[in-house]
């Protein structure tokens, strides 16, 4: 079975990343240039149930962060052109 899993290291921390989790909606986020606004799903992306910050751990809003800033810091955004 595939692992749907990929690693990212960002500051010196490693983050298991899937598609629809914290850190892959920051980078999301930030990609398209959506402001700041912590959530994930609990499986894939809009296929499920979807986590609003006040039900996020303050973990899972830093994982978001960082994915966040991850993005940015490479400089991806989405060309609307």
């Amino acid at each position: 079975m595939k692992d749907n899993f990929r690693t990212e290291v960002w500051e010196s921390v490693t983050y298991k990343v899937r598609h629809g989790c914290p850190f892959d909606r920051g980078m999301s986020d930030s990609w398209y240039s959506r402001a700041v606004s912590p959530h994930y799903f609990v499986g894939d992306t809009h296929g499920s149930r979807r986590v609003q910050r006040m039900e996020m751990t303050e973990a899972e809003v830093a994982e978001y962060i960082a994915g966040y800033a991850f993005n940015e810091d490479l400089g991806g955004k989405k060309d609307w052109g």
